[in-house]
């Protein structure tokens, strides 16, 4: 099916200083943004090396409330608007606020036109980046198959695949979407969304706890603050922590950014902090079965890298790309990190597991820095020669390129960041090489996840499988989506 689409952009007016900005200590609710490099080291591409293959998976783009979330803004809305008061200050553009929703039988859960055109910028970063894909070229992409994600999944293949006319030649220039169900328990770890299928990941999650009694330590004192610019009307808690989401979403959605100058500095610390304990001992490090449920992911990436680009595993029938995507929910990307061994170790003591009630400034895991929407996990594949950039080549004419000894690296990036992979980093600009990523996968990191069948209880389940498998087989009765630009 060819999917005519249209990209509308929002623009998006800064925010507070330029030292800081809440929509980047924003969690899930953040717009994309590339995260700061916590490792110090540099984005570039290392001299003398060149990224051959890459895997990236991916939360969906910036989209309209979950209709929960939403009950919370009209509830908002209804109080500012049966009550009469006066507001000043910070808060005297209440009275006139309205939702920025206004088709509400549609838009909530929905991409909105930030989140399509964070997919569509995506998949033009990534075509001339890497340089992967030749004029006229296809594209196999893989999507969890909610709207939103399929949504963001076709708006980055139009990016990418967006150069020449292909309209007399439909059958080049095409991307092929492959949908795959979405949080369901029979797919198991063969799954963007292997949490579901793993029943023992919802005993690990205690992030509704942890993350609650933290909001509780702050959210009054705010609404304290905030009811001295207010006579006659009352916030308390429960408005404290709307306010606060309204901030990203309203920016991402109308590119309004009214509630993000009414909070201080240090409350955007405390409330990024929530949901890093929400993210943390959700499905990150904090749950211990996090790392289960992120490895088979990880573990078919790091085959598929041990192979090389244009190879497959032996029995597939789907050669995938040098550039391999992965589109999927926020809460499927912190069991990567955990699989990867990642943000969960420091050299300063107290720092993990995160405390329940004193944010440390020295941790890493960030809940912004990770699960923003389009927020992403990125592993190249990097081949670099001995040679350099400084050094003299002699290039003779009618002669092929000499031969030029190379070496192969992995590095991971989170948000475009690039992030040291704990004890692997002698490599050009901090990278792993390939064959010690390869054994870190397969030893160190597979004793830490534990088999997925039996971690997960599914030794008795007719087909359980603690593989991926859906990059090079493709699976029965798979739903395929062709995306156009005609």
């Amino acid at each position: 099916m060819h999917l005519a689409i249209l990209v509308a952009a929002v623009a998006i007016s800064p925010v507070c200083s330029v030292s800081f900005n809440p929509l980047q200590h924003s969690g899930p609710a953040s717009p994309y943004f590339d995260a700061p490099s916590q490792d110090g080291i540099s984005p570039a591409t290392p001299t003398g090396c060149v990224v051959d293959q890459a895997a990236y998976i991916l939360r969906h783009g910036s989209r309209y409330p979950e209709p929960g979330s939403f009950t919370g803004w009209q509830a908002l809305f209804t109080k500012f608007q049966n009550t009469s008061y006066t507001a000043k200050g910070p808060l005297a553009f209440i009275p006139s606020w309205v939702p920025p929703v206004d088709d509400i039988p549609h838009e909530p859960l929905f991409l909105s036109s930030t989140g399509a055109l964070e997919a569509f910028s995506l998949g033009v970063d990534l075509r001339k980046r890497y340089q992967f894909t030749k004029g006229g070229e296809n594209i196999t992409v893989w999507s969890a198959s909610q709207q939103r994600v399929l949504d963001t999944a076709t708006f980055f293949t139009r990016g990418y695949l967006s150069q020449g006319n292909y309209l007399t030649t439909p059958s080049l220039n095409r991307g092929t979407i492959i949908s795959l169900p979405d949080s369901v328990n029979f797919t198991f770890a063969n799954s963007l969304t292997p949490s579901t299928g793993c029943p023992t990941y919802s005993t690990g999650d205690t992030s509704a706890v942890t993350s609650t009694a933290f909001r509780a330590t702050y959210q009054s004192a705010i609404a304290a603050r905030l009811n001295k610019f207010l006579d006659g009307l009352t916030l308390d808690a429960t408005d404290i922590g709307v306010m606060q989401d309204l901030c990203g979403f309203q920016t991402e959605i109308s590119g309004d950014t009214r509630f993000c100058h009414v909070f201080e500095d240090s409350e955007w610390l405390d409330y990024e902090y929530a949901d890093d304990l929400n993210y943390y001992y959700g499905s990150g490090p904090g749950n211990p079965f996090s790392a289960t449920v992120g490895f088979p992911w990880v573990k078919a990436i790091s085959d598929l890298f041990a192979l090389g680009p244009g190879e497959t595993t032996p029995g597939g029938n789907i050669t995938p790309p040098a550039l391999i995507m992965g589109f999927t929910h926020d809460n499927n990307l912190p069991p990567v990190i955990s699989a990867l061994g990642l943000w969960n170790t420091s050299h300063e003591p107290g720092v993990y597991p995160l405390s329940l009630t004193m944010p440390n400034s020295q941790r890493q895991f960030r809940s912004s820095y990770v699960v923003a929407f389009r927020g992403y996990i990125a592993l190249e594949r990097l081949k670099c020669s001995a040679t350099s950039d400084e050094e003299t080549v002699v290039h003779v004419a009618g002669a092929a390129p000499a031969n030029v000894s190379t070496s192969k690296y992995v590095r991971v990036r989170v948000d475009h960041a690039p992030v040291a992979i704990p004890g692997c980093t002698s490599g050009p600009g901090s990278t792993c090489p390939l064959e010690q990523f390869t054994t870190y996968i397969d030893t160190t990191r597979a004793t830490a996840a534990g088999d997925f069948v039996q971690r997960c209880g599914l030794q008795r389940v007719v087909n359980a499988t603690g593989e991926v498998t859906f990059l090079t087989v493709a699976p029965p009765d798979i739903q395929e989506l062709l995306v156009g630009l005609n």
